[in-house]
């Protein structure tokens, strides 16, 4: 009996402190360097959560290895939420796959909300001989392994969109990784490399400033922001898509109270006016949907992914 009235105890304690959060500052490390695409998401929603929240939101950068040290970090901590991950798809979907000795299961963490999806898109060098997207596909096709392509490094959103164009157009490409996106496309613009699959946000500006050209679009349909630029789907590239995502993720066993309430505030900041203007300037699409969702989300983006490294025969290393 006494075991029994101790465990409710704790219980009573623990729903309590559920019900009391958050009463001190919550911490979110976001897995890149400062100024990268998580890293801008992130501190615009975590200014908003302050108010929603009640407590002081900080952003702390602990990048390195792909993400993963920043998700360790996270992963270790207390599932308190008071200490929060915020990255790009990699961590928390197929770097097992891609890295030897990871000391974190990414399938164990809560996920809490999709902050952002972004389209990806068919970025070359200003001077690429090929103008449309029909003649890249032809280029590409008479000439195999002659058009390298940038990427962030190996295992990115960037490296394994290539990869999957290459299987499902029947393509050959040469990679050429980077470390991080801002070199890779300073190399593109100076036309060191041929092309890359960017981010709308980041290939627009240089779009926009005749310094590279958007080819394609990734996406299902055509963008708005890019009415005259077509899909793969429309060069006959069938079931060809890619975007990038910013997620929130709490470590293992946080209480579903919490995440729920962690879901919600940030659901309300991005259902809010002044967050859709925003992202709107910065080419992203605000996110919505239930812890629920997202990790639904997450999961099918890790099975359609492992498949791509898979199919590549992409090593870990």
């Amino acid at each position: 009996m006494a075991v029994l009235a101790s465990v409710a105890m704790l219980a009573t304690q623990a729903s309590a402190q559920d019900a009391n959060y958050p009463n001190r500052p919550v911490h979110i490390i976001v897995c890149v360097p400062a100024g990268g695409g998580v890293d801008t998401v992130t501190r615009f929603i975590a200014e908003k959560l302050e108010k929603r929240l009640g407590q002081p939101v900080v952003v702390e950068n602990r990048s390195g290895a792909g993400g993963n040290i920043g998700a360790e970090v996270v992963f270790k901590s207390d599932p308190d939420g008071y200490t929060l991950l915020a990255s790009q798809p990699a961590p928390i979907t197929v770097n097992p796959l891609l890295y030897k000795g990871i000391s974190f299961d990414p399938t164990k963490f809560e996920p809490v909300a999709i902050m952002t999806i972004i389209p990806n898109v068919l970025l070359v060098r200003e001077d690429f001989p090929a103008k449309t997207a029909q003649e890249f596909m032809a280029y590409a096709k008479a000439n195999p392994g002659k058009i390298n392509y940038a990427s962030q490094g190996i295992g990115t959103t960037s490296h394994l969109t290539a990869a999957l164009l290459e299987h499902l157009a029947g393509i050959k490409l040469q990679h050429v990784p980077y470390k991080g996106t801002a070199p890779a496309l300073t190399d593109l613009i100076s036309g060191h490399v041929d092309m890359m699959f960017s981010e709308l946000a980041s290939a627009k500006k240089f779009s926009d400033a005749g310094r590279a050209r958007i080819l394609a679009v990734a996406t299902k349909q055509r963008l708005p922001q890019l009415p005259n630029v077509p899909t793969f789907e429309e060069l006959g590239v069938k079931g060809f898509e890619s975007i990038t995502w910013n997620a929130i993720s709490a470590p293992p066993k946080t209480p579903r109270a919490i995440v729920a309430k962690l879901n919600e505030a940030i659901e309300d900041v991005l259902a809010s006016p002044e967050a859709k203007e925003h992202f709107a300037k910065i080419n992203a699409q605000p996110a919505s949907g239930s812890p629920a969702q997202a990790t639904a989300f997450i999961e099918k983006e890790t099975k359609t992914w492992g498949g791509v490294i898979k199919q590549a025969g992409i090593q870990p290393h």
